[in-house]
């Protein structure tokens, strides 16, 4: 990996071991302005990761925890490369308890993600992807694996889709039906992406809001891994394109097919 892989990597460890400090006692919890969660611990990490990324590198930050005015659109509407950053991706995982969130690291340039870092503090597991690279996973103990998408189903042979514990499950279950013969496995936070990127999830249907800071740097990682994440015309998934920071519903799959297209025409027009 590159140097400024392995600085971004060592920054999300910084992070994630500021996550579980408080992880590990009661934090205080508070409510954000869109009634979204926000605890101690995505404010502490938020800090580790914007200082040590300003350390390496003087492009600009865009967190969730960023000060809006920092990161407006007069602003913004003229990065070409910058950090996308989420410090705590699945709050509310974090808050139940349940180990699945993320700190979430992005390199972003003429809208697409060239490099990423995603980190599973309670699990120490890290995924990671650069461009000319590959994409990585690495559990403690272990050397890092190269990983790979997996091929879709032969036929007979079951989809294995994964889905938000907490968003879009009445949609999902629509859309797996009418795949066929399908396995599904909930999962919170950037995991559902990487699910995807190493194999052991053919697709991820987001029929739900996310925003850009929620998919970036696992885009990296399923883009690197030989998958995509596709829009529901088909094209890739961008960043800092548009003012506003949610994304369009999406897909994450092996490979382009029309039959996403099909579904996701059926799907509206049912509701």
């Amino acid at each position: 990996m590159s140097a400024l892989l392995q600085q971004v990597i060592d920054i999300a460890q910084q992070a994630g071991d500021q996550i579980m400090l408080v992880y590990k006692r009661d934090f205080k919890q508070y409510t954000k302005t869109d009634n979204s969660p926000l605890t101690e611990a995505d404010l502490a990490a938020h800090k580790v990761i914007v200082n040590g990324l300003r350390k390496i590198s003087d492009l600009p930050c865009l967190s969730e925890e960023s000060d809006p005015a920092e990161i407006s659109w007069a602003k913004r509407i003229n990065w070409n490369e910058y950090w996308l950053i989420d410090p705590l991706d699945g709050t509310k995982e974090f808050i139940t308890q349940n180990d699945e969130f993320t700190v979430n690291i992005a390199l972003i340039k003429e809208g697409k993600a060239i490099l990423g870092v995603v980190y599973c503090p309670p699990l120490q597991r890290f995924y990671y992807a650069e461009q000319s690279v590959g994409a990585f996973k690495k559990e403690p103990g272990c050397p890092a694996i190269k990983i790979k998408v997996a091929d879709e189903p032969k036929d007979g042979e079951s989809w294995h889709v994964v889905g938000s514990r907490r968003h879009g499950a009445m949609a999902l279950d629509k859309f797996s039906k009418s795949l066929g013969q399908v396995e599904t496995l909930s999962m919170g936070s950037s995991l559902k992406l990487c699910l995807v990127a190493e194999g052991k999830a053919h697709l991820y249907p987001r029929l739900a809001l996310t925003c850009e800071w929620d998919t970036g740097a696992a885009q990296a990682v399923v883009e690197m891994a030989g998958g995509r994440v596709l829009t529901t015309d088909l094209t890739p998934l961008m960043y800092g394109q548009k003012e506003e920071l949610l994304n369009p519903y999406f897909i994450v799959c092996a490979q382009k097919s029309e039959k996403w297209t099909e579904i996701f025409t059926t799907l509206a027009n049912e509701t």
